[in-house]
């Protein structure tokens, strides 16, 4: 169960810092591929469009974590 617990973390800290890393990619440039000059309110429906490209794996890890929880306070009981 412990494992479980390690790859909850370590996944959950990498779709953070990921989710951050490429926030400050697209608030930091100035023109984006296509040529188009990036306005505020372009810059923040890029951040809005990806967020929900995380949404999913934030939903999955949810998920995980009700599982985790559920299954230590399961072996918690039966030690």
């Amino acid at each position: 169960m412990k494992i479980s617990w390690i790859f909850w973390w370590t996944i959950g800290a990498i779709e953070i810092l990921s989710f951050i890393g490429f926030t400050i990619f697209l608030w930091t440039r100035n023109v984006d591929a296509s040529g188009a000059i990036q306005t505020t309110e372009l810059k923040w429906i890029n951040v809005a469009v990806l967020g929900t490209a995380y949404l999913m794996p934030f939903i999955i890890q949810i998920i995980w974590l009700i599982i985790n929880l559920f299954l230590s306070r399961r072996q918690n009981k039966m030690a």
